[in-house]
């Protein structure tokens, strides 16, 4: 059982994530998604004396792959408070910043976290099970015209609008409180040949507006810019396109939105060099093994030495 729980995530792009943090023996390091460990396990392994990780994560689960290592603390946070808890740990700054951005298979096959439509159970898709709404406060809730921004701005719903149309007239009789009840209302939206996909992208909507994931990520990649050192750095996997496009902008041009600025010379004004101007994507063997690593991208950029 307990070689289960270690295992319950398969790391995406191990060895071209963590070969791309460039990492010395005596350095620290940040990994922002623990999750199972996969990623933090490999960095400790090339850590020796002097060597430090930080690994955040948010979900109780997470906790059961704690690492006994010498060289390694967990903290139990969301990734937007990297600024507040490098302060807290004494730490100015780091060597690189790895983020694997993707959900854990293990929230998926879990019925009772309410993230996947395979399974019936609550609503619920909190990643931090403390605190916060549920995707049932969300769909009983919100008002109409948010509720299909919700659909259109996180899950690229062209029916949005109708979407959200229906689960207000639904709620209006009767609580929407588990996975079936929501699907009953919103699955005749769908053709069959599609449902699949779409019923996805209704998932993942919600998921991202319980978790506030597209604020949480623009808040430690603004922290992650300040906190590496020059030549530090950021190394990201993405798997949609909401989140890819902000990594993307960041590296960039050293903002969320993609708007450069320039000097005198037309040179962009950025924090950062892009290591890979091309994304590295699993090759078919990943894939064939882990199947959620299909659509995974690899960003990595490097803190420039004058923009500190």
């Amino acid at each position: 059982m307990m070689k289960e729980e270690i295992t319950y995530h398969t790391p995406v792009l191990l060895m071209p994530s963590v070969d791309a943090m460039n990492i010395r023996p005596d350095g620290t390091y940040v990994d922002v998604t623990f999750g199972g460990g996969g990623h933090s396990r490999e960095i400790l392994s090339r850590l020796e004396d002097g060597g430090r990780l930080l690994s955040f994560d948010q979900d109780e689960d997470a906790e059961r792959n704690i690492v006994n290592n010498p060289h390694f603390t967990f903290v139990r946070s969301n990734f937007r408070y990297l600024h507040n808890f490098l302060r807290y740990h004494g730490i100015e700054k780091v060597d690189a910043i790895l983020a694997d951005l993707g959900v854990s298979s293990h929230h998926f096959d879990d019925s009772e976290r309410g993230f996947s439509f395979r399974f019936d159970g609550a609503l619920d898709m909190r990643m931090n099970k403390r605190a916060g709404l549920t995707a049932a406060d969300i769909v009983n809730t919100c008002e109409e015209g948010k509720l299909a921004d919700i659909f259109y701005l996180y899950g690229e719903l062209k029916n949005s609008r109708k979407l959200a149309s229906v689960i207000v007239k639904a709620r209006a009789t009767q609580r929407i409180a588990t996975i079936g009840e929501f699907l009953e209302i919103v699955k005749p939206l769908f053709d069959r040949e599609r449902e699949k996909k779409e019923l996805a992208k209704v998932f993942q909507a919600l998921r991202i507006e319980v978790n506030q994931e597209m604020e949480a990520l623009k808040e430690m990649l603004y922290a992650a810019t300040k906190a590496l050192k020059p030549g530090g750095r950021l190394v990201v996997i993405t798997y949609h396109s909401l989140e890819d496009r902000i990594v993307k902008n960041i590296m960039k041009t050293g903002n969320v939105e993609g708007k450069a600025e320039k000097d005198f010379f037309g040179n962009v004004l950025t924090p950062f060099r892009l290591v890979n101007n091309k994304v590295i994507v699993p090759d078919k063997e990943e894939i064939e093994r882990n199947p959620r690593s299909r659509s995974a991208k690899l960003r990595i950029a490097e803190k420039v030495m004058n923009n500190q």
